[in-house]
């Protein structure tokens, strides 16, 4: 499918991954004038009657328009759940009378994170233990159920960016603050780039794979722990600085899915590859973005 012969909408497009989209966008060829970004301020998303004038004349619709306070929603699931699943009803209610596809980003929370030690497929049966994480699951199904031929669902997770704040960024900044920081070593993940979900959710429409739910984090895997000795290390700091904790010394109001790996075998039988390793994608979004902010000037004045 040519990306530069559709007209876009992008929700969400404020954000940390809505920014990279545009870009990605513009990158690939679409003329500005064919990308609609619109965000939480331009387009109520929970408003049915304002997300059909909106969805009406595009192509194709990304959504990254979602509740993602997750502590915050343990006690105010209702607002949560208005955004994240009635708002991706209605956009794909939307998409369904205007003949638009669309592009649904959803999260690891809808897995349970527990009593696991392989990586979830894609067609594995959620459990979602958190108010963000069934909501996000409600998002899902609402997307299937009203566009089931003309949607995707792209699961990310452990997501950083240049554009708003995210744990890499936290790390860059603590680095400079403390002599030593305790970071949780029992949650396993996948850090993921913004900006290669980004360029995946071009290629999904670039490339036309078929409808369905896949899963966009980078291949390998890591700690909380073991990435911010990562991002010490590119820092020029030494990452014995940072130790190892557990998630029961540092309890939050939502739980924490402890093991959040994604596997990819859905982007095989699309023709895809996978997303590149998580290290090699740190590498080049902190060498070529102000992602490590003062840490970046730092590392290079001391060679």
């Amino acid at each position: 499918m040519d990306v530069s012969g559709r007209r876009w909408l992008v929700t969400g497009a404020r954000g940390m991954l809505g920014r990279d989209v545009v870009a990605a966008l513009a990158a690939a060829g679409v003329p500005e004038d064919d990308v609609t970004a619109f965000g939480r301020a331009d387009l109520d998303v929970t408003d049915l009657g304002a997300v059909a004038a909106a969805v009406a004349g595009h192509d194709v619709v990304v959504n990254c328009a979602a509740w993602t306070a997750v502590d915050d929603a343990e006690t105010q699931e209702a607002a949560a759940f208005a955004v994240n699943a009635l708002g991706a009803a209605n956009l794909a209610r939307a998409c369904a009378a205007a003949g638009a596809r669309l592009v649904h980003v959803s999260t690891d929370y809808v897995f349970s994170g527990l009593d696991q030690d392989t990586a979830y497929r894609e067609d594995d049966p959620v459990g979602p233990r958190s108010a963000y994480g069934r909501t996000k699951a409600a998002g899902e199904w609402a997307v299937r159920a009203l566009l089931p031929g003309r949607s995707w669902i792209l699961r990310t997770a452990w997501l950083y960016g240049e554009h708003g704040p995210n744990f890499v960024r936290t790390m860059a900044r603590l680095e400079a603050q403390r002599a030593v920081l305790d970071v949780v070593d029992d949650q396993t993940g996948q850090p993921t780039w913004s900006l290669d979900v980004a360029g995946r959710i071009v290629d999904v429409v670039r490339r036309d794979v078929p409808p369905g739910t896949y899963h966009a984090t980078s291949s390998g895997r890591t700690t909380w722990y073991g990435l911010a000795r990562a991002v010490f290390a590119l820092l020029g700091a030494d990452p014995d600085r940072v130790r190892p904790t557990t998630s029961a010394a540092q309890s939050r109001p939502a739980p924490r899915p402890a093991w959040s790996v994604l596997g990819h075998d859905a982007w095989g039988a699309a023709g895809l590859r996978p997303l590149r390793p998580w290290d090699e994608a740190l590498r080049e979004a902190t060498a070529g973005t102000s992602l490590l902010g003062a840490g970046s000037v730092r590392r290079s004045v001391s060679g």
